[in-house]
């Protein structure tokens, strides 16, 4: 949301340069590594669970919001033909998946719902492009065949999601067996998603579904193909590289969206206003006339749904309410040629990506701010996965002291002693937290409160040994590679800590 706000100030301010990326470069280098990452932070046991209401979103209602758009755009807009309309639907019907995981974190929404929306975002990224190339290829070379378009794209995601799976399985076997260094591990993991694209893309398949089979792939195996070293670098890079890319592509259309507008002059600033508004209303009504049938209907159909998945109403309009656009319509709209060829110029390119903005700045501003306003209205009890975490590390401590118990007899007695008595005292520390039984109820977290404190302690004294450690370092005390050494250590101790803190 601010970012899109600060695309507006960029494009009001005088003065600053028109700067414009190739067209042909625009979906290569942003959405690879966007989706990639959305992926790597997606549950594959969330995924497969929700696979139905996932499948029925990400192509059902992007292919719905397509045609709506459509239609209104055509009837709108007397300068836009069937193929161009077709296109700006194309562009704006998926929801991005950054915008859906950045709005409701920390919202307290039912997993099953976050799952859905998240998995929604990443699949309807392929649907929507698929759309968007084959309303291109009617506008360009004029011939456009619905079955051969339908089959098409049966055959190009299913050749994407295995080629993505390829990538992934070699990749897997690269690090496990060749790479030992975080530093070369971290590269790699940024070379993945452009290596996964560009091959399905050479054999025309769905680049999109490729980086996000092989992210899937690659973030169930984590835990085993990489060093705890690889993990943390790689995550702070990929933050960084994600929220560079993020920034980026709402500067660039700050920077030509004065250009953009002096290119629509010859419509009537009223019209313009009107047309932005109604696309914009379209994509947000089409989703709930989606939603409510496509939620209701299975239960209907299946008693085995109506048995296993909870229905309550107010998920559907949450759902309905969750379909903000961003990073990728915005790229696919400046990915929009340039020429149809050397002497004709792309028609109406700058009005088509004036309305994927309005659209863009529509969903994120008004359902984004309001999104948790609703929630609120709608009295959803907040949901935590405390309880949850809580379970986890009790059972992990507990096996984990069991079999010390079972495999370390023959351990030297002071060292059985101190082994053990680290984990005794992080399963009592565990014991002293109410939040299982008593998180939302009416009394106070004194446990709670108890184990944050005690863990707090403990980075006050983290930090009273790592301001002796650099007054040494300053005094020249301490060799450079025993201070590195000592400081990495303080620095993952300190973050495993404040993990270990309990938040609402």
């Amino acid at each position: 949301m601010v970012l899109v706000i600060c695309g507006l100030i960029i494009s009001i301010i005088p003065g600053l340069p028109v700067i414009a990326l190739s067209p042909e470069v625009v979906f290569i280098i942003f959405l690879p590594p966007l989706l990639y990452h959305a992926a790597w932070y997606t549950s594959w046991s969330d995924f497969k669970q929700t696979i139905r209401p996932i499948t029925l979103a990400a192509v059902g209602l992007v292919l719905f919001t397509t045609v709506a758009v459509a239609i209104v755009a055509h009837m709108l807009i007397g300068d836009i033909s069937w193929p161009l309309a077709f296109l700006l639907g194309a562009i704006v019907s998926p929801p991005d998946a950054v915008s859906a995981t950045s709005i409701t974190k920390g919202l307290g929404l039912r997993p099953r719902l976050i799952a859905i929306l998240e998995g929604e975002s990443l699949l309807n990224d392929a649907s929507g492009l698929v759309a968007y190339k084959y309303a291109l290829t009617a506008i360009t070379a004029g011939n456009f065949v619905l079955w051969q378009a339908g089959l098409n794209f049966v055959v190009m995601s299913v050749l994407g999601i295995a080629i993505g799976l390829v990538v992934g399985y070699i990749m897997s076997f690269i690090h496990k067996r060749f790479v030992c260094d975080e530093v070369i591990e971290a590269t790699l993991t940024l070379l993945t998603p452009f290596a996964s694209y560009l091959i399905a893309e050479h054999f025309k398949a769905s680049g999109v579904l490729a980086v996000v089979a092989t992210g899937l792939f690659l973030s169930a195996r984590s835990g085993t193909i990489f060093s705890h070293e690889s993990r943390i670098m790689t995550g702070t890079i990929w933050s960084v590289l994600t929220n560079i890319l993020n920034g980026l592509i709402f500067i660039l259309i700050g920077l030509q969206l004065r250009q953009i507008m002096s290119g629509i002059e010859a419509y009537s600033g009223w019209s313009l206003f009107v047309w932005g508004f109604l696309v914009s209303v379209t994509v947000i009504v089409v989703r709930f006339l989606w939603v409510i049938p496509a939620t209701l209907l299975p239960r209907v159909i299946s008693k085995k749904i109506r048995l296993q998945e909870e229905f309550d109403f107010r998920n559907m309009i949450i759902f309905g309410w969750s379909g903000m656009r961003g990073v990728v319509s915005m790229a696919a709209a400046l990915a929009l040629p340039l020429m149809m060829n050397e002497t004709e110029e792309f028609p109406l390119r700058n009005l088509i990506i004036y309305l994927v903005f309005c659209v863009i700045l529509s969903t994120l501003v008004i359902q984004g701010f309001s999104l948790p306003w609703l929630i609120k209205k709608l009295k959803i009890e907040k949901y935590s996965i405390l309880a949850e975490e809580y379970e986890v590390r009790n059972i992990i401590v507990s096996q984990t002291i069991s079999h010390i118990e079972d495999n370390f007899s023959l351990v030297n007695d002071d060292l059985l002693h101190n082994i053990k008595s680290k984990y005794e005292v992080k399963f009592n520390r565990l014991q002293k937290t109410e939040l299982p039984a008593n998180f939302f109820g009416k009394g106070n977290l004194i446990g709670g409160e108890i184990f944050n404190d005690f863990t707090k302690l403990q980075i006050d004294l983290l930090n009273v040994e790592r301001n002796k450690l650099e007054s040494m370092h300053k005094s020249g005390n301490v060799n450079e590679e025993i201070f590195r050494k000592i400081e990495k250590e303080l620095d993952l101790e300190e973050t495993r800590l404040w993990m270990e803190m309990y938040e609402e």
